[in-house]
């Protein structure tokens, strides 16, 4: 099962992929169940809802041809990131494994679609990719009592690109990595929400490609701190809300390590996580 939201940005319509049994997948309409896929719907127990709806066949057929395909969760009050959390990316970075999870935010302005275009911000020439792993909060976390707990408040994982000017997030940062984290668009999302009982989280492979040449190839085995530790050390700290996202870092293969050139308009970057989806996006100048 996989949550879409299709349609023009703003109007975006909820939806349900389902597997129809011989290896393809039908798509079905959840406006009769809800407004959109948002903290208010994970929170009321909406997957449960949608799988009950599925097996009774409640649910109406839609045609998804031609259809923008936009973030599989609409606005969330948060993305919480997570830095160098994988120790390969730390070295090409120039670091050491942090001892504790490194975070930073994204304004909620930043989501995007699997395939919209990207705007190379004005004046960067340092504009890099960073497949990662998703992660959306379906039951409020705070103060969680272990690692453990952490799981029942997890709705589903996504791709998510969290996009980075070099320039902006370091040498103009102040110390703060956000300027460079910011731009509208600079964290597109999806195409799927997959629920989280149909997810290891620990153990998908992660790739992306600029121009169809590979960037990164790995594994969430490879993080340092887990899906689960995180959220749970996460809710030490803040209060992780339904609908809320939290992005949980890349590995090794940017153009941060100076192996690679950074974007530049024109480009195409493809990503994919393992079971989660692919994204697809051209970017131009601002």
């Amino acid at each position: 099962m996989k949550f879409v939201r299709l349609g023009p940005v703003g109007a975006e319509r909820p939806a349900v992929i389902a597997e129809d049994g011989s290896g393809g997948g039908k798509t079905y309409d959840l406006t009769p169940l809800t407004a959109d896929v948002d903290g208010a719907f994970l929170a009321a127990g909406g997957v449960d809802e949608v799988r009950r709806a599925l097996g009774e066949g409640r649910l109406r057929e839609l045609d998804a041809a031609g259809l923008r395909v936009g973030s599989p969760v609409a606005r969330p009050s948060a993305v919480v990131c997570v830095g160098m959390n994988y120790a390969a990316h730390a070295a090409e970075s120039g670091a050491e494994p942090p001892k504790v999870p490194i975070i930073f935010f994204k304004t909620p302005n930043t989501v995007a679609g699997p395939e919209d275009e990207v705007s190379i911000p004005r004046n960067s020439t340092k504009t890099d990719w960073e497949v990662e792993l998703g992660v959306v909060i379906g039951k409020r976390a705070s103060y969680l009592s272990s690692v453990e707990d952490a799981a029942s408040h997890i709705a589903g994982y996504l791709v998510a690109n969290d996009l980075s000017e070099r320039t902006f997030q370091i040498e103009d940062s102040g110390g703060q990595w956000s300027k460079g984290k910011c731009a509208p668009g600079f964290a597109p999302l999806g195409p799927w929400l997959v629920p989280a009982d149909e997810v290891d989280p620990d153990n998908l492979r992660l790739r992306s490609w600029v121009n169809g040449e590979a960037r990164q190839d790995s594994s969430t085995a490879d993080m340092i701190f887990p899906v689960r530790y995180l959220i749970h050390h996460l809710s030490q700290y803040m209060a992780l809300e339904p609908g809320d996202v939290v992005l949980t870092g890349t590995p090794q293969g940017v153009a941060l390590s100076g192996k690679f050139p950074y974007l530049k308009a024109g480009d195409v970057l493809e990503l994919e996580i393992e079971g989660l989806g692919r994204q697809r996006q051209t970017f131009a100048q601002a």
